[in-house]
Order: C-alpha cells, then sequence, then structure tokens
C-alpha cells in the first residue's frame, strides 16, 4: 500500500521551463556541465551541479559548492524563474519520444515506503555515490530530481490521465534539444486527488526503475532529520517524502546497455573466438555489418572490424529471475571465465555503453581505447519487476531508460 501524496511543486513558470529544466545531474561530467551551464546559465544544471560556478581547483564536493546550489535555487526563487503552487497537487509528465509517449504521476513518495520494501528497488547503491546528493538535498532543503518509479498498469488511474491532459490544465509543452518532446499538467481536483491516493493505496507496491542512489539519498536525509528533530516517520513532515515521477510499466521502454573491454585476457582473436565457441556461444561468420540483436540470447561481437552474431546455447540459459537475463548470461559464460572480468563494478577493463549511443559508439570504442564489444538484447520491464518481486538484485548496468526525465520541472521543498 503505497503512500503516494500531492505536494505544493516549485516550478519554472511557462515561458522559462525550456531553457531551466535539464537532462539528470549524473549524465555529464564535470567538463560537459560546465560548457552548457556557460551557454544557458538559467539551466537547471547550475543548481544540480553548482561547481560549474567554480574555477577547476575548487573540489566538486566541496561544502561551498552546496551552498551555492542554495544560493542559486533561492535566486531563482526570487526572480520569478521558479512559482509555486498555492495547493497540494498532483500533475502528469508526458515525454514523447521518436512517435512513443509514456505518462507518469509526479507525487511524494514515502521515505517508509523505500524502508520497508514496499518501493521495491532492483539494484543495490554505493555510499560513496549517495553522499553528494544526500549533501545536496540536505544543504538545498530542497528534492530538485524526480525518482523514476514503475507501478503495475491499473487502468483507472490512466484513465485519470487521459482525461486531465487538456489545454485548461496544461503546464508545459516544448520540445528538449535533443528532440524529446515535454508536456506537463495539473491535477488540482481535490475528488480526483483523493481517488488517486486511493489506487495507489490498493497498489501492492511500486518499483525503482531509474535513480537508486538518488532515492536512497533522499530517504537518509528523512533519517538523519528524524534524528536531528526527535520524530519518528511523521508523515506530515516533509522531508518523510520525496519526489517522484510514477510510469505504468505498459508505457516504458528500456534499451540495451551495451559492453566493451579492453583487451582479449592475452589472447589472440583467433583463440578467443574458440574459447566463445567452447563456451557455448554459436559464433557466425564475421560480417561488416553491425549486429543489433533481435532476441533473447543473442549478442553481437564487434572484434577486429568484424561483427559476429552470438547465439547462447540452451544449456546457458536459466529461469532464475537474475541468471536468465541477458547480461547474466554473458557476464557468467563469456566475461567473466574467458575474458577474466570477476567483478564488472569494479574492473577497469570494462566499460559500459547506453543504447541511446548506437552501435557506431561501440566501433569507435574498439578504435580508440577497446579491443571487443557486445552489444547486448534489452532487459524487459516485466524481467526488471520479476526480479524485485523476487528480492533479488541485477547485475550492474542491466537497463538504459530512455528518455530521461528532466530536473528542476518540479522541486519539493523539504519543508512542505
Amino acid at each position: 500500500m503505497p503512500k503516494v501524496t500531492p505536494f505544493k511543486a516549485i516550478r519554472p513558470n511557462k515561458e522559462a521551463a525550456p531553457k531551466f529544466c535539464a537532462l539528470p545531474y549524473d549524465v555529464y561530467n564535470r567538463k560537459e556541465a560546465c560548457a552548457i551551464v556557460k551557454e544557458n546559465p538559467l539551466s537547471f544544471l547550475s543548481i544540480d551541479r553548482a561547481e560549474t560556478s567554480f574555477s577547476d581547483d575548487v573540489d566538486t564536493y566541496a561544502p561551498e559548492v552546496y551552498e551555492k546550489a542554495k544560493e542559486l535555487l533561492n535566486l531563482r526563487m526570487n526572480d520569478g524563474t521558479l512559482v509555486k503552487d498555492g495547493k497540494p497537487c498532483y500533475y502528469i509528465y508526458e515525454l514523447t519520444m521518436d512517435g512513443r509517449s509514456q505518462s507518469g504521476i509526479v507525487a511524494c513518495s514515502s521515505a517508509d515506503d523505500y524502508l520497508n520494501g514496499i518501493i521495491k528497488k532492483h539494484e543495490n547503491t554505493r555510499e560513496e555515490k549517495e553522499i553528494d546528493r544526500i549533501n545536496h538535498v540536505d544543504i538545498t532543503d530542497a528534492h530538485t530530481g524526480p525518482i523514476f518509479l514503475v507501478y503495475k498498469s491499473q487502468k483507472e488511474l490512466k484513465d485519470i490521465v487521459a482525461s486531465f491532459k487538456t489545454d485548461e490544465k496544461q503546464l508545459y509543452d516544448f520540445t528538449s534539444e535533443d528532440g524529446i518532446r515535454h508536456r506537463a499538467f495539473m491535477i488540482d481536483d481535490d475528488t480526483v486527488i483523493e481517488r488517486i491516493r486511493k489506487i495507489f493505496e490498493e497498489i501492492p507496491c511500486t518499483y525503482i526503475a531509474d535513480g537508486h542512489h538518488r532515492c536512497a539519498s533522499a530517504v537518509k536525509v528523512a533519517v538523519k532529520r528524524r534524528n536531528e528533530n526527535g520524530t519518528s516517520g511523521s508523515p506530515e513532515k516533509g522531508y518523510e517524502r520525496f519526489l517522484s515521477v510514477i510510469f505504468p510499466d505498459d508505457e516504458l521502454m528500456i534499451m540495451p546497455y551495451n559492453r566493451v573491454v579492453k583487451d582479449l585476457n592475452g589472447m589472440t582473436s583467433e583463440a578467443f573466438i574458440e574459447a566463445v565457441n567452447k563456451a557455448g556461444f554459436k559464433t557466425d561468420t564475421g560480417i561488416d555489418t553491425p549486429v543489433n540483436p533481435s532476441k533473447k540470447a543473442e549478442f553481437g561481437m564487434f572484434l577486429d572490424d568484424k561483427w559476429y552474431k552470438l547465439t547462447a546455447d540452451e544449456k546457458l540459459l536459466s529461469t532464475d529471475p537474475v541468471k536468465g537475463l541477458d547480461v547474466s548470461i554473458l557476464q557468467d559464460n563469456l566475461l567473466k571465465p574467458i575474458l577474466g572480468i570477476d567483478d564488472p563494478r569494479t574492473d577497469k577493463r570494462i566499460d559500459f555503453v547506453g543504447g541511446i549511443r548506437g552501435l557506431g559508439e561501440l566501433e569507435k570504442r574498439c578504435h580508440e581505447d577497446m579491443k571487443v564489444a557486445f552489444s547486448m538484447y534489452p532487459t524487459s520491464i516485466s524481467e526488471l519487476l520479476d526480479v524485485a518481486d523476487a528480492g533479488l538484485l541485477m547485475p550492474p548496468k542491466s537497463t538504459w531508460f530512455e528518455p530521461k526525465l528532466r530536473s528542476g520541472m518540479f522541486i519539493h521543498s523539504l519543508e512542505d
């Protein structure tokens, strides 16, 4: 029974939104973030990555960086770039990419639901990656980047969303520089608001699709403030809730997360291909055309300027929710035993390339700093939910969601 509640959104005025809203903070390195903010000082990235206001000799995680983020957020509220709605509402966030749309409900989710497993996760987090967002949330006193959640599709909820996508309720309609169309709508009818709250209470759980570290950080701030204030999960406290956009599972698309490896673990190309065949992967003759896998247990491999289609033997398949994933099949039967990639989280010989970059990026990497690349068939949303329902965790870099939610479109104050 997830607690999904309305909130008073802090959000950009209609004219500022196209320039203000930005891709998530972790999409960019520091150099890229600085370039974007230099070109567009209004970009929310100036707040999300406030080190862009400092010279390179100032550490990204220095205390003054977070203070600067707070200062810039207050500046945008004071100069009218940001406005705050007068009553708690739900909102709709629709993204359209290549003709395919997905519509989520913007709301606050409960820290306790995360702690109690009602919000289910499918990957672990690393503390060192959480600390940055903990500081950002705590010092700015706001949740500035939404957590991408999923619910198993529910017809009444989808019907409500569809009924509020009208000109009267529309807040934004713009296309970002990457060609993604963004529309937002307000649900401010008290009766409908109460119905949405009750529908979510009838759903067993929600799932984290993307944003595990942001979610863990928001919850740790809630726990920190409980300890500071001597409270214990008081639902009226703003810090007990975090910003989320919750999508139905049947509207989402996961792209593949491809792999590139620096060397062949001391083998020649011929010996490597022979080892791959012996491991249970049928290997087609090398061709010039990129191989984009068309089904599960099928992989593309780029080696020495040739593409190969690899098909996993039935003996490599599994009904286990994790071992049956294509990323696991490749890791357990090829990357680890043949290439010596024991822990893909820490091994410097492997890197991961989001499917949005295309297969040409794999060829490019092999010409620059890598030896072999593998194109993957994407993990399905049903596989993700099965893993989470089983209380298991996916291997690293199993899913790449597109399109990405924009940060800064909706902000939640920890005071509300």
